[in-house]
């Protein structure tokens, strides 16, 4: 069975991530396949992409045993998400459950995220030694602001789906039973509009956004580079994995 299934329905390019005895984490394959499918250029007849997932948890982020045995930094999943948020027309992400680091950025790279009451955001790269980029971290700050973007970041537990709402980091909420409908209402009147209206404020948002790549930031690069090759992350991933309290020596 695919870990990413994918088909194009009348006016919606439907994307599934289909490993929900993993909790949808994401492994360099399935990196690789969505970012394939969102360079892949839409149909004529194609007016917005959607993202769901299997089982009861969106997606956990990127899989920490791969990531344990890797030596590449975040450029796959950064290109992967650039191709999403870059997708000529609007991507609604259906967040049914927990979006926890990688999920989460890649639920914020969607134009519109409707989520289940039940669902939880968060980036808990700080409790395992490890550190968002300069790219991630751009996204949570255009979405969140700075205060919650404090909040998502450096205390990394996560948030309802409600406090995410509030916040006006997400677009839609429902309870689990009217989630489906709920996402339905917004595909729907996304693809009654004006495909080359659409594609056009499309670009014209992605562009506009664009403008933090232009501050300096090797500093910050190397930062990063050395926190996610450090000892306190291969001891943080080894925690997590065990499911047992890291202990992080600041090496």
């Amino acid at each position: 069975m695919a870990k990413i299934e994918w088909e194009t329905r009348g006016a919606v390019r439907d994307v599934r991530l289909n490993r929900p005895e993993a909790r949808n984490a994401l492994d360099s394959a399935m990196v690789e396949e969505l970012r394939h499918i969102f360079e892949t250029p839409p149909t004529p007849t194609e007016r917005v992409a959607v993202i769901r997932a299997a089982g009861s948890v969106f997606c956990a982020g990127l899989d920490l045993r791969e990531q344990a045995r890797s030596a590449e930094g975040a450029s796959a999943i950064e290109r992967m998400l650039a191709a999403v948020e870059a997708f000529p027309l609007p991507v609604v992400a259906v967040v049914q459950g927990d979006a926890i680091a990688g999920g989460n950025e890649l639920a914020l790279h969607c134009d519109f995220v409707v989520a289940s009451t039940s669902a939880r955001f968060g980036m808990s790269l700080a409790q395992i030694g490890m550190s968002t980029s300069w790219f991630l971290t751009k996204k949570i700050m255009e979405v969140a602001g700075p205060v919650a973007t404090r909040r998502i970041l450096l205390l990394g537990d996560p948030l309802s789906s409600v406090e995410m709402h509030r916040l006006g980091i997400i677009s839609h909420l429902a309870s689990a039973a009217e989630l489906d409908a709920t996402a339905q209402t917004v595909i729907d009147r996304l693809a009654a509009n004006a495909p080359l209206s659409l594609k056009t404020m499309k670009a014209l948002i992605v562009r506009e956004m664009a403008f933090r790549d232009a501050i300096p930031h090797g500093d910050i690069d190397a930062l990063v580079e050395i926190v996610r090759t450090s000892a306190d992350a291969a001891e943080g991933i080894a925690a997590r994995l065990a499911k047992r309290a890291p202990q992080f020596k600041g090496q």
